[in-house]
Parts: C-alpha cells; structure tokens; sequence
C-alpha cells in the first residue's frame, strides 16, 4: 500500500480577539518556494499510485459516459439583424466553434451556408489550458470580440476580429476580468471593457475606440468589497455599468450611440439594496429587493430617470422571486423561481402569465435571446430525465416550438425516473431534495446514492440532464441534490437563511437531507457518498466535521475550508468581497461564528469518510493551500485507515480541464473512487 505524504509541521501562530489559532501548515502558501511545489507533487504521485487499481472501473465509467454524451452539440441558433448565430462541437472536438447562416427566417436556415465566425479548436494546444468566455457580435455584424485565457486565472486577453477578413484587427487587450466585462457601442466603433486589479477583481472601465485604439479610463472602483460588470440594455440604447457586492449595488448608465457622453449615475449605493436597470418602451424598469424579500419591478421615464419617481410595474408578490428581466421591443419576459423551481413568466395585460410545463420536476431558463425586434423567446428546457431542449415561444400567442436539442443515443428516459422529495431541517424548514434512479433502483431497497450541495451565494443547484450520469444510474447508483439553505431555491430569503450568522443551516440542511435519504430507505451510510465544489466543497468539509459516520466517501472539489484565515487576509483574491457573504472576522462576532464552523479548525479526531480531494494551482477564487493544508491536518489528526487523496492541477485553476473530453476523463476518475467505495466496482 502506497505511504502518503507527511507535510512537515511548521507552526505559525494565527492572534486575534485575544485567541490563538496554531496552523502547522501554514508554509503551503508560498507557491514560489520549491519544498511546496514538490510537496504538491507528491501529492499528485500517491493519489495517482492509490488510483492505479481503479483504472479499469475509470475506464469502463468514461466509455459508458462517451456512450451518451453527444458527440456533436448545436445550440439554438439566435437572430442578430441579417444572421442567425450558433454554436457547435463536432465528433472528436474540445471545444465550441462559433458560426453564423445569413437568412431572413428560421425556416430558411437548412437551405443557406454556415459561416465560421470563431473556431475556439483553431486556438487550442492540447498541452495547456483555454476556455473562451465572452464571444460578441458588434452591432453591424462586421466584427466579433471574445475573451481568451490560458492559465485559469480570471485574467483574460480580450481579441477582437474582423469577419470579412478572417484577421485580428486589434491589439491584444490584457488583463480583461473573464465575464460580464466587455460590450460593443451602438456604432461598432467602440468597445468597453473591465480590467482587474493585482487581486483579480474587477475595478477599471475603459473605453477603446477601435479604429485609432485611443483608450480613455471611464471609471475606477475603488472600494475592495466591490467589483463592476458592464452590460447593455437588450434595445442597444444604453450601457450599464454596474458596481456591487452580494448585498447591494450601484448603476450607472450612458447613451450606446453617444460614446463621448458621460456616465450618469441612477441611484447610489444603499446597504442590503440590490437592484438592477434594463430599458424598455421609454422606461428603466429597476428589478429591486428595496422593500420586496424576492425582489420587485419599478418602472421610471428614462428621458428623466428621477429614482423618487420609480412606480410598481406589477404588484409584489412574495410567492414568486424574480431574478431577471428580458425586455422585446413588444413584450416582456421575466424569470425567475417560484414552487421551488426555476420559471419564466410573459407580461400580458398587466399581469403574468406562467409558462407551463409537463412535467413536475425541471430546469427552465432564457436562452441566447439576441434580437430586440422579434415575437420569438429562445428557452432552453431540460430536468434530471430530460436531455436539454430548444424551445421557441411565440410572444403573442404563448406557442411553444421544439427547435433543436441534444440528441442522446442509446437512451430511454422510460427506464428512469426523477422525483421530488422533502426532508425536515433541525428547525422544521422543508429542505426540498432532487433524486434521480433507474426505475428498478427504486423498487429495489437502499441503494449506493451519490448526494451533492452547494448552498451559497444565493446560486440555485438545478434538477438538470447530465448525459455522462447515466453511466452512474445504469450501475445502480441514485443521485440526489440537496437543495440546502444558502442557494436560492426557495427564493431570495432561502439565500439571506444560509449566510452569514445563518451559515450553519447550510450545513444542518444537508445532514438532513441525508438521514431523511436513510430514513426513506434510499440508502444507508455505507452506501452514501457526497460530491460538492468550491462552496460545495466547505459545506462537504463542514459536514464531515460534523457527521462523519453519515458518508461512506465524499469528493469536495476546489473546497473552500480555511473560512478564517483566508476572510482574514485582504490580500487573497475576492476576500473582501466576500465579507457580506460569509463575515468579516476582523469583527469579534463574526470570526467566533465561522471558526465554530470552519472545516480546517474544526478537523478533530475521529474517523472520516474516504476522501477525494482536488484543487489548481492557479485557482484565484480558492487557493489550492487551503485544500493543501486541510489534507495535512486531516492526515495528521484522523482516525482509522480511510485513505485521503489531494490531486492538484498544476496548470489550471478553479474549473479544471478546459477541453470538455478532458474534463469528462476526470470526472470518471472521480466516480471510480466513490463508486468503488460504495461497492460498486464494475
């Protein structure tokens, strides 16, 4: 049997509110120093001699998951003046090739050539890592922007391309935060966009004018708990730039054809006020939680935007919480979640009306909706039984229209089936769990179930298709989604219950949703495994510290579990904005409150589940030390022989392999250790 690594114990005393916190591990931060990187290294040859014996089983997990996975995707192709845009994989490929057909109309697009706007395989090197985040037309259709990046870091190269030639037309742009950072003017001319500060937070607006590359600084953020994202209005009329933290937020807008004029600012930063701009019909319509939990639409003239004379758009209702607004120069979408599920509403006759669906449990979201002038809402539809479909809904009528989907060879849903549980948190809340099994598997007693969470951020963990689960059901494993307090989807107040001093029903929620699980017979502890990433990964650490005897194994990715420290240190990346999400403990109350809960102070001596721990290098949302010093102190402390394995990505960061088959080779090496685990070894 493999021996695993010892971390050297180096103590470093941690000194606030008159505590004192030891970490021996401390000197895993210091990534330039050569002892670390070796360390990490090791890590990486015994995780990899532990998994040798479950090469096969991997194996066997990534064919069954190429079995259903399409090998070629489309999405739905989208109208943006002259042509309709897509994208595609072809068998074999990695990653995304952008095209677009010149037509008048859906029902021509068969008939015409496909145009290659972006071939993202073209920019690939199979050695190192790519992912393209933001892909733009400009509004002429002429041009398109897109962000690159090559190291997993939130550091993108912005590009911009000349379709007619097929050339790069400008000066590489460096430094670009990797979303929500880039839009065109109304002209074409100009693009604005983000850049990051030495901590990846993004915190300057520029703007560029492309043919002379004259660049003016528009904006700089300069309070370290904010970030700013820039977006356009769906009309094209206006460009928001907007500053915000997970609490409250800040617009300012300018005319898109007017790129000299300046920033105008609508309201100023309140605390706990989230609210959002859109424009439509001559109205800013502001989606706000200003005297509304689930958030409410106001609408004010946007020739005079005087915020005291912001009116309801519609009456509030707590049922329903809207998390967006899609206006159509004739209509208007709004979506959101409402019954524990995500939902897309049309405004008609000052009201709303639900778009309905059959089945009970599903996922539900706008798709690539880019034309303004239009009676077509693009939908994008799937559940855990429901591969993802393309819909078209005719904005008048409410018709809906099949138009594309994901094509999943060698698979019946009638073998499956999805349900809709409820456990019981330790106050009473209904905790609402998505399980997914063969029929059979059903019918057939406690079975092995991999359970997964997440609960933070007010992020909603969809009942969604997931082709490469089928090698998991097919085995007879279930898998179930703890829809724990945190996330948001019971609505906004879901999220505001499992943050900051309610942090700890996340993690209740999910031991909950557990033992409900065993309760019901679905499985037992040592048929139960759990998986979570980043977030996910802290309520797993959480957890565990917790309930250990609950889980057979568990898989935290990326996992957040240094709470203290690493909130402590304004010199990590995005800790300061992450202070009104978890606490600041430079306050006595909040750091009391995360160290009760923290997974690297609370690890004690007792038995653990077998664990599969992963991190990058280069992940600037979590550093791959905490991870690093969380399996030492696990290691040092824990009881019995339950391996714990740390695979580090030394050339990515936070979401791993960017080339989709790579990620999927991963993924099987993931199932092969839990599955294993949980007795299931063919």
């Amino acid at each position: 049997m493999p021996i695993p690594p010892v971390a050297p114990k180096r103590p470093h005393v941690l000194k606030i509110h008159g505590d004192a916190r030891t970490d021996n591990y401390y000197w895993l931060r210091d990534r330039e120093n050569p002892e670390v990187i070796a360390y990490l290294e090791s890590e990486n040859q015994y995780s990899q001699e532990m998994l040798t014996p479950l090469t096969g089983l991997r194996e066997s997990l990534y064919q069954d998951m190429r079995q259903y996975i399409p090998e070629g995707q489309t999405s739905a192709p989208s109208r943006h003046g002259d042509f309709y845009y897509y994208w595609r994989l072809l068998p074999g490929q990695q990653y995304r090739t952008y095209c677009r057909k010149r037509a008048s109309t859906r029902t021509a697009l068969d008939s015409v050539p496909e145009e290659i706007i972006l071939d993202v395989n073209s920019l690939a090197d199979d050695r190192h890592y790519l992912d393209v985040s933001v892909v733009k037309i400009s509004p002429d259709n002429s041009r398109l922007l897109y962000l690159e990046n090559r190291d997993g870091t939130d550091r993108y190269t912005l590009h911009v391309k000349d379709l007619a030639s097929g050339q790069r037309t400008e000066v590489p742009i460096p430094d670009v935060f990797i979303f929500d950072s880039a839009e065109w003017d109304a002209t074409g001319h100009y693009i604005y966009y983000l850049t990051v500060d030495a901590l990846q937070r993004p915190y300057r607006l520029f703007r560029r004018h492309i043919p002379s590359g004259q660049e003016d600084l528009l904006y700089e953020e300069r309070d370290p708990a904010f970030e700013l994202e820039i977006t356009a209005s769906r009309s094209k009329t206006f460009l928001f730039l907007t500053a915000r933290t997970k609490t409250c937020s800040e617009v300012w807008y300018l005319p898109a054809d007017n790129p000299q004029a300046s920033l105008t600012l609508f309201q100023e930063r309140r605390p706990n006020i989230r609210y959002s701009l859109e424009h439509w019909q001559d109205q800013f319509l502001i989606l706000t939680n200003q005297g509304a939990e689930h958030f409410q639409l106001l609408a004010v003239d946007s020739h005079h935007p005087d915020p005291d004379g912001q009116k309801p758009l519609l009456p509030y209702n707590p049922a329903q919480s809207w998390e967006g607004v899609l206006p159509f120069k004739k209509s208007l979408v709004i979506y959101g979640r409402e019954n524990g599920l995500s939902q897309v509403w049309l405004y008609r006759d000052n009201g709303l009306e639900r778009v309905e669906w059959e089945e009970p449990l599903y996922t539900v979201a706008p798709g690539g909706n880019l034309a303004y002038d239009t009676d077509e809402l693009l939908v994008n539809y799937e559940s855990m039984i429901t591969p993802r479909t393309y819909w078209s809904i005719h904005l008048v009528s409410g018709d809906k229209t099949r138009i594309g989907g994901d094509d999943i060879g060698h698979y019946d849903p009638g073998k499956y089936e999805q349900r809709q549980l409820w456990a019981r948190a330790s106050d009473g809340t209904p905790i609402p769990i998505s399980i997914v099994a063969k029929r059979t598997t059903f019918h057939s007693g406690p079975a092995p179930l991999i359970l997964r969470g997440y609960g933070s951020y007010g992020r909603s963990s969809e009942p969604t298709f997931d082709p490469s689960r089928l090698a998991l059901l097919n085995r007879g494993v279930a898998y179930a989604i703890a829809h724990v307090r945190g996330g948001s989807e019971m609505g906004y107040g879901w999220y505001l219950d499992g943050k900051l001093k309610n942090k700890r029903h996340t993690f209740t929620d999910f031991i909950a949703a557990a033992a409900y699980l065993m309760e019901s017979g679905y499985t037992t502890p040592q048929l139960l495994a759990a998986q979570g990433r980043s977030a996910g990964g802290l309520l797993l650490g959480a957890v565990i510290n917790m309930r250990p005897d609950l889980f057979q194994a568990a898989a935290p990715g990326v996992p957040f579990v240094d709470v203290v420290t690493t909130m402590l240190d304004a010199t990590i990346p995005l800790t300061a904005q992450e202070w009104d999400e978890w606490g600041n403990p430079a306050n006595e109350e909040d750091y009391v409150y995360m160290k009760s809960y923290s997974p690297y102070d609370n690890v004690q001596s007792q038995p653990y589940p077998h664990l599969y721990v992963t991190a990058g290098l280069n992940d600037p949302r979590v550093g791959y030390f905490e991870p690093a010093k969380w399996v030492a102190k696990l290691r040092e402390l824990k009881v019995g022989d339950n391996p714990v394995l740390f695979k580090i990505h030394m050339g990515s960061g936070h979401f791993g392999s960017s080339g989709r088959w790579a990620r999927y080779w991963e993924q099987a090496e993931e199932y092969a250790f839990l599955l294993d685990k949980l007795g299931v070894r063919q």
